[in-house]
């Protein structure tokens, strides 16, 4: 059973900030804030995955250890397209959409 007085003494802080403390920590907060924000708008403002060229692939599919991308151009688009239409599932069905997204004819 708490006795009297305990409930203040656990309660009440060892230390209390000074307004000059106070200060530090919120300019310390802005200046984080601002800088993320800044990351955030430079990193998303560029396109890191642009569109493939004319007769090329770059599909994103499962593979052994996570995603991989898949990027080929030409004779081996054509190859890799025709070897995935041969078979049923996500990934041949994901090579194949892209295929017929970028017009490649297999």
């Amino acid at each position: 059973m708490p006795l009297e007085g305990h409930y203040e003494r656990q309660t009440t802080p060892l230390y209390k900030l000074s307004s000059r403390e106070i200060k530090v920590a919120v300019s310390i907060i802005a200046v984080t804030l601002v800088t993320v924000i800044a990351m955030v708008a430079v990193t998303g403002a560029s396109n890191s995955n642009p569109a493939p060229a004319v007769g090329c692939i770059n599909p994103t599919v499962a593979g052994i250890v996570g995603a991989e991308t898949l990027g080929a151009c030409g004779q081996e688009a054509v190859d890799i397209c025709t070897h995935a239409s041969e078979y049923s599932g996500e990934r041949a069905e994901t090579i194949v959409a892209n295929c017929e997204k970028q017009a490649v004819k297999f």
